[in-house]
């Protein structure tokens, strides 16, 4: 195509619908954005535009604020393209992507990466067995079907999300069989520095101090602090033991719902070739980016959101604004001087926003044993089969890293393109080594981002104007 569009966005989360909101009102004369669901939110507004009154009084107040914002980014007259799935993006700023069975290409100006975060993999024996999902999945019934389950569940790991999952199953009538909480008293204790900024941020402490406390009502079985997780069954799990209070226990249950917080869906910017960090706070890569969100070396890209590093939606709506006025003051449709003022005038809300993140994230940091798997037997790479003790043996052998793993056995070359087994083998690798993660580095991300049929790969076409 001949023109290229001025700002196009991949996500319709908080940080897409923002930025594209934000860009339409200050003079962007094109904005697409590109999701891959069927209608705006995100996974944490997810199906907000068609949500039942019942849904939304379950999922609770943070849910239903997402109304507004997608009710804005309707009326914004945005290009929004769902169902469409990007496999493929260029420093050209040129995207590929599948929507119903076709592929098309697209070129543009300014490229806002909004694709927020992925549940962290919990590697810890059993937990590929039929009857154990992830929280986020949990969630993902709940928003878009309105399915919860039917026999009570036993929650594993640490995290908010895991609190809020257990207060929105109790407000749909559903009994939690009960909570194994990975977080114990020194977590807290080493938090304690954290707290002069987490006051800053005393709603959200208020708010998870409610939670907890509503949760603690219902008089659900609560176990802190727990070690050695192990979940058994035959064809299916059937319970799970665990270390508490130097004591062993176990619980017999049909379901769990595994978490240990979220991590940055990065697979966009590695494709990129951007530079990433790891970070030791957040335990996961994070792309370098600079304080509106640009990736550090490539112009005209940005990271807004989740995806960036773990903010929450409030703050990833806040990135979005700062992304979208960034972008159109270089494209030269906004003013230095105005763009200036309000990308100073964002960044101190943004500023407020984030300053809880340090306590979370010390408070809730992901145990080694489970992050990194203890047993040889524990699957690590589910797409291609693969278990810990193999992994060990690749580094005994002399592998390296992520990608020469794939040589010695197809690791992380699934379908999911190690999106599941990425952070794993990372950790696992660096620990066999000795050395640090970013010693032990990352998979090489090539196109397609995610699978493509042949079919749909010869069908490029320009994107279509209407």
């Amino acid at each position: 195509m001949s023109d290229r569009v001025d700002v196009v966005i991949v996500g319709a989360g908080p940080a897409g619908m923002t930025a594209a909101i934000k860009a339409r009102e200050l003079g962007a004369k094109s904005v697409v954005v590109l999701d891959e669901q069927t209608s705006a939110g995100g996974q944490i507004w997810r199906n907000i535009e068609h949500a039942s009154r019942k849904i939304s009084t379950i999922l609770g107040p943070d849910y239903v604020a997402g109304a507004k914002v997608a009710s804005a980014f309707r009326k914004a007259n945005v290009d929004h393209i769902d169902g469409a799935m990007v496999w493929n993006i260029t420093q050209d700023k040129v995207l590929n992507y599948v929507r119903h069975g076709k592929s098309y290409e697209l070129h543009a100006k300014t490229v806002l990466l909004c694709t927020g975060a992925q549940e962290r993999p919990f590697p810890i024996p059993g937990w590929t067995l039929p009857g154990v999902m992830t929280a986020g999945a949990a969630q993902v019934l709940l928003k878009g079907n309105g399915v919860a389950a039917a026999q009570p569940p036993v929650l594993i790991g640490c995290g908010p999300l895991l609190y809020l999952l257990c207060w929105q199953y109790l407000r749909a009538g559903i009994r939690v069989g009960a909570i194994l909480d990975t977080t114990s008293a020194r977590d807290y204790l080493q938090a304690i520095p954290d707290l002069g900024s987490a006051i800053r941020g005393w709603r959200y402490l208020k708010k998870g101090i409610a939670l907890i406390s509503e949760i603690k009502k219902e008089k659900i079985p609560f176990h802190r602090g727990v070690r050695d997780l192990k979940l058994s069954g035959d064809s299916h799990v059937s319970s799970v033991e665990f270390q508490c209070r130097g004591t062993t226990e176990r619980i017999d249950t049909n379901l769990v719902f595994l978490h240990q917080g979220v991590v940055p869906n990065t697979q966009f910017t590695w494709a990129l070739r951007a530079k990433h960090r790891w970070s030791e706070k957040q335990l996961c890569w994070i792309p370098d980016v600079d304080e509106t969100g640009q990736l550090i070396g490539i112009e005209g890209i940005y990271v807004a959101g989740d995806g960036r590093g773990i903010v929450g939606a409030n703050a990833a709506v806040y990135q979005g604004e700062l992304a979208a006025v960034s972008a159109l003051t270089k494209l030269g449709i906004l003013s230095r001087r105005k763009g200036d003022d309000a990308i100073m005038h964002i960044r101190k809300k943004l500023s407020r926003e984030v300053a809880v993140r340090p306590f979370l994230e010390t408070v809730y940091k992901p145990q080694d044993e489970n992050r990194i798997p203890v047993s040889d037997s524990v699957t690590v790479c589910r797409c291609e089969e693969l278990k810990a003790g193999e992994i060990r043996q690749f580094v005994a052998e002399g592998c390296q890293g992520p990608n020469q793993a794939k040589s010695f056995g197809r690791c992380g070359m699934g379908p999911c393109q190690g999106r599941m087994c990425g952070l794993t083998v990372t950790e696992l690798m660096a620990r066999e080594l000795g050395c640090s993660p970013t010693g032990v580095g990352y998979y090489r991300i090539r196109a397609p981002i995610k699978p493509i049929t042949l079919a749909e790969l010869a069908t490029i076409e320009e994107f279509p104007s209407s």
